[in-house]
């Protein structure tokens, strides 16, 4: 399991298994956001699968499933929607880690510097530049 910090409230992973659960509960997490859809690749585990064993562990557990290369304004609603809505601290995943940190960091246009944004995913290992320049110059600069 590879788990990497953004902020204190929000982490992201590589796709998680059941077994990966008690680990995640343990770490002090309190609800597992997924960000893959099903059928994404051969052997994935379903989400109802990682839903159950998250809700049998006590942690809060939401699916956004997003097609990769094919992010929606309703994806960005709902992941939004989500993060205001669960405990934190919440560990989302994907099939990377890269499409939960691409979705927070469009979520934090709004909210805090570009500069913090591209700097929090970098310290995880995620480039956010390019995604942080384009929502910025579709929104004005926030920085």
């Amino acid at each position: 399991m590879d788990l990497r910090k953004i902020t204190d409230a929000f982490s992201v992973s590589p796709q998680i298994e059941v077994a990966d659960v008690p680990a995640i509960k343990e770490a002090g997490f309190r609800a597992i956001l997924c960000n893959r859809p099903d059928g994404e690749d051969a052997g994935q585990p379903d989400i109802a699968v990682i839903e159950a064993a998250a809700q049998a562990a006590g942690l809060e557990f939401r699916a956004v499933p997003i097609v990769s290369g094919a992010l929606t304004e309703a994806n960005v609603d709902d992941f939004n929607a989500a993060l205001a809505e669960m405990p934190a601290p919440v560990l989302a995943y994907c099939r990377s880690g890269t499409r939960c940190t691409t979705m927070w960091s469009i979520s934090q246009i709004d909210r805090m510097p570009e500069g913090q944004i591209v700097s929090a995913a970098a310290d995880a290992g995620y480039d956010m530049r390019g995604i942080v320049a384009q929502m910025s110059g579709q929104r004005g600069d926030r920085s």
